[in-house]
């Protein structure tokens, strides 16, 4: 995706501003060697990250007025952290022919059978680390987790081979999502086992007192009947 930027020469946080007001988008363009001040129009840069690669596109970036093309990345933006706009971005050139490091998320897919029966899924991880070619790294990373059920833990290890892709993080230890039951229902069914146990407990403390022997004195009192009797 072709994206055209400018060159600025004016810095400082008043000008800044008023570039914002202008509708364009201060950054910084990262290439081999050198880094470059640049502004961006907003609705350029907006369709650019909200196209079909996501914030993963290869960006072609050309500075205005020379016929050179950079390939790019976004390597980093700010926002806005009242409005939520985009307030300052960075963009990395790279070669196409060499692998990056990028970071990417990861989307659940299907509704784990241990849902259906009552358990709650919980997302752990929700990006994880990879390097690949730029053409190669995905937007997103699907994980089925429809066999799921209450009590499983899915890891890395799990999601399988991505094609063209290596999984940085360790696959063992790195934990993508659970199934688990709901702490509400847990606590209560902590409670009736609670429950359970004491009422065990005592009935196992009323059979032993029926069937204790006769204390000393008790045997006592009854040879003197018995004597007496006689």
């Amino acid at each position: 995706m072709k994206l055209e930027v400018r060159e600025r020469e004016d810095l400082g946080s008043r000008r800044t501003r008023r570039l914002r007001s202008e509708g364009l988008i201060p950054g910084v363009l990262y290439g081999k060697g050198h880094a470059r001040a640049i502004v961006i129009p907003e609705r350029e840069l907006r369709a650019a990250m909200t196209g079909p690669s996501g914030l993963h596109a290869i960006l072609d970036v050309v500075i205005e007025g020379q016929a050179t093309v950079h390939p790019s990345i976004l390597a980093d933006y700010q926002q806005d952290p009242i409005r939520g706009t985009i307030s300052h971005i960075d963009l990395r050139e790279v070669r196409l022919d060499q692998p990056i490091h990028a970071t990417v998320t990861i989307q659940l897919v299907g509704e784990p059978v241990g849902v259906k029966a009552g358990g709650m899924i919980s997302l752990v991880t929700r990006e994880v680390h990879v390097e690949a070619l730029p053409t190669d790294v995905p937007e997103h990373i699907d994980v089925d987790v429809t066999n799921m059920e209450v009590g499983d833990v899915l890891r890395l290890v799990d999601v399988g081979a991505i094609a063209n892709v290596t999984l940085l993080d360790d696959p063992q230890e790195t934990v993508i999502a659970t199934v688990s039951v709901p702490r509400g229902f847990a606590e209560l069914e902590e409670a009736e086992a609670a429950e359970a146990a004491e009422a065990a407990e005592a009935a196992e403390g009323e059979e032993g007192e029926e069937g204790e022997a006769p204390s000393a004195e008790a045997a006592e009192a009854a040879d003197e009947s018995s004597e007496s009797e006689e």
